[in-house]
């Protein structure tokens, strides 16, 4: 018999120069046209599978405003999946499956997350992935770097202060020419 283990997944959409957001926010650069002859093309029945093993999303107060406006035009991107904004500030709240959590992380992943979730995905921002990694909270990182350079913006590792050792577990290149990074980091 085999037990799920708790693990907590920072993921990320990056360009190749580190930026996670433009200035003004928009996702365009998500498309691409590049095509990749070796690369892997995943069908929406597999995306579909592999999103039902993550119980839990967690995410800062910008990346949800964001994902908001975002839903205006492509639908909520977390289905029904519990969702939890990290934040000190009152946010407006209108789904029964998304809620608040203000105050020490370290509570939050052993009072909250772990108790009721085996898969966890931290799906941004930035400041929220930093601060999971320096408390060494966080089991993995999945970065997807898209075939784009967009020279400035919010970077995904500015001034984290402490050096991290990871251990490359899988690279899988797309047909997209997205490029999926998926690294354990070494919490010892």
């Amino acid at each position: 018999m085999s037990t799920i283990q708790f693990k907590i997944t920072i993921h990320m959409v990056s360009s190749l120069d580190g930026i996670i957001a433009k200035k003004d926010n928009s996702v365009s650069w998500f498309e691409t046209s590049d095509h990749y002859d070796k690369g892997v093309e995943t069908t929406k029945q597999e995306v579909d599978e592999f999103l039902k093993t993550i119980d839990c999303y967690v995410m800062g107060a910008r990346t949800y405003e964001h994902a908001l406006e975002l839903s205006k035009s492509y639908g909520w991107a977390y289905g029904n999946i519990p969702t939890i904004v990290v934040t000190h500030r009152n946010l407006s709240i209108d789904k029964s499956n998304i809620g608040i959590y203000s105050g020490d992380l370290n509570k939050l992943v052993n009072e909250h997350l772990k108790p009721k979730y085996n898969n966890v995905w931290i799906v941004g921002g930035a400041m929220l992935a930093k601060e999971f990694i320096r408390l060494k909270l966080a089991d993995e990182i999945r970065l997807s770097v898209m075939p784009i350079i967009l020279g400035n913006g919010t970077l995904f590792f500015d001034y984290i202060d402490q050096e991290q050792a990871l251990h490359l577990k899988d690279v899988t290149a797309y047909k997209s020419g997205m490029v999926e990074l998926w690294y354990e980091i070494k919490n010892n």
